[in-house]
């Protein structure tokens, strides 16, 4: 055949293939056919350990999940819970040509480990930076869910930890290898929509129930392993496992849940590592004896180049309030510029003229990390040792973000931030502060793993 004719035909069929993509997903033809030629390049092969060993830290759904996604790239040889039915759960799951993953109740046992590269730690919040540190001096690789700290001091330690260890860290924020939010952090960091003026996250209202009952510990659980550096408390069910969300003690409700993904977005597109005064509004209070996160709230934060970065919770279907709601989804992010505005969730990408997804950026636009695969991402870096799309400085200033607006709930002040210092100044400094970093219940601090 024509060498020429044979490179028509595969041309042909490479925009045949972009265009059927781009009806499917309703992204632009133009960022079809860019993120599809990127994936057409070659790849370097990996090294002789193409399939690394990593294990489980945190079997719980999520924790699972994570690693269900790892075990595409990497062998799971290990899991680690304090609910032995968790375990059993995992191994169960994780077991492959009939091989038994090792199974541990204290993640300390297993990062002794020397045939584990990586770990996957899928806890709850408050035990985030103990076992990302333990990790780090362990020498492990660690893909950490989100939000990577329950506080802002806590992410000065991981980052230390990391960059005194030479591991690869990527923190769970995968949104950002996702080719829509990508696509709308592109146009808005390249100005297509004008100078950005204001953007504004919709997130989903947390709970407000209670009071609740103490309970019997079940038998499978390791309850005060489980509270960690927390203050010791009655065990209730509303407490573990999922619902640890909830309270403050353990996480920082839905501001630092979904939060960390759609604020990390808005994080992203700003491109400035934080703001510099944030002012909020409690709209319900939690109930005496019962969930101790706030559920309904508004929270503003402005920027140096000032910027408003608005955050609000929704229990409706409609964002907008019925004045502008371009996806009439429940939850997402608006972006709002001189010229324009776009609008991104986990379903579709909208903007005030189909022209601003639809005109190509120029090829000298400016580029952000790409990404198509959160956790292909991390084992590539496992590999390549450059650092992941959420690297530990990332996931440490994005969930910092989220910890800033929760503080300024609980305090019930304006705040004033300092992002060099990473510290509150001025008038209600002192009491923030002491949100910032909190007193760990022994033995469950820094010295548990040191």
């Amino acid at each position: 055949m024509n060498p020429s004719k044979s490179f028509q035909i595969s041309r042909r069929s490479f925009l045949h293939r972009c265009s059927a993509t781009a009806a499917a997903t309703g992204l632009p033809l133009w960022f079809v056919e860019r993120e599809l030629a990127q994936a057409a390049e070659p790849v370097k092969p990996p090294g002789p350990n193409a399939r690394p060993a990593i294990a489980l830290i945190g079997c719980g759904g999520q924790g699972s999940n994570d690693a269900g996604n790892a075990q595409n790239f990497a062998d799971v040889v290990a899991v680690c819970d304090v609910d032995q039915q968790h375990v059993a759960r995992a191994a169960a799951r994780f077991t492959k040509d009939g091989k038994v993953p090792a199974t541990f109740s204290d993640f300390r046992k297993l990062l002794e480990r020397d045939d584990i590269q990586g770990i996957v730690n899928g806890t709850p919040d408050h035990w985030h930076s103990l076992i990302n540190i333990a990790a780090a001096r362990a020498k492990k690789d660690i893909y950490s869910e989100k939000p990577l700290t329950l506080t802002i001091d806590e992410g000065k330690h991981v980052v230390k930890a990391v960059r005194d260890n030479k591991v690869v860290l990527q923190t769970g924020t995968q949104q950002r290898s996702n080719e829509r939010f990508r696509l709308a952090c592109d146009l808005v960091r390249n100005d297509r929509i004008g100078k950005l003026k204001e953007v504004t996250v919709w997130l989903p209202a947390g709970r407000r129930e209670g009071p609740f009952a103490s309970k019997p510990v079940p038998a499978e659980l390791d309850w005060d392993f489980w509270q960690g550096q927390a203050p010791k408390v009655d065990y209730m069910t509303e407490r573990c496992h999922t619902w640890f969300r909830y309270w403050y003690e353990y996480s920082g409700g839905t501001m630092t849940d979904w939060g960390a993904h759609h604020m990390d977005i808005g994080y992203w597109a700003i491109g400035l590592p934080a703001p510099t005064r944030i002012s909020s509004k409690a709209l319900s209070v939690p109930i005496p004896g019962g969930y101790t996160t706030i559920a309904d709230y508004e929270v503003k934060f402005t920027y140096p180049n000032g910027v408003v970065f608005n955050v609000r919770s929704t229990r409706d279907d409609d964002p907008f309030g019925g004045v502008v709601n371009p996806a009439g989804q429940r939850n997402g992010i608006h972006f709002e510029g001189a010229d324009g505005w776009i609008w991104v969730n986990r379903d579709q990408i909208k903007a005030s003229e189909r022209e601003l997804l639809t005109k190509p950026l120029p090829e000298t636009a400016a580029r952000l990390y790409v990404s198509n695969d959160h956790m292909g991402n991390f084992v590539e870096c496992m590999h390549s040792r450059k650092d992941p799309i959420c690297d530990v400085e990332v996931g440490h200033r994005s969930a910092s973000v989220c910890h800033l607006g929760a503080i300024s709930l609980r305090s019930g002040q304006e705040l004033e931030w300092d992002p060099a210092k990473e510290e509150f100044i001025g008038e209600h400094a002192k009491q923030a502060n002491g949100y910032a970093k909190r007193e760990m219940r022994k033995p469950y601090d820094y010295g548990f793993v040191s």
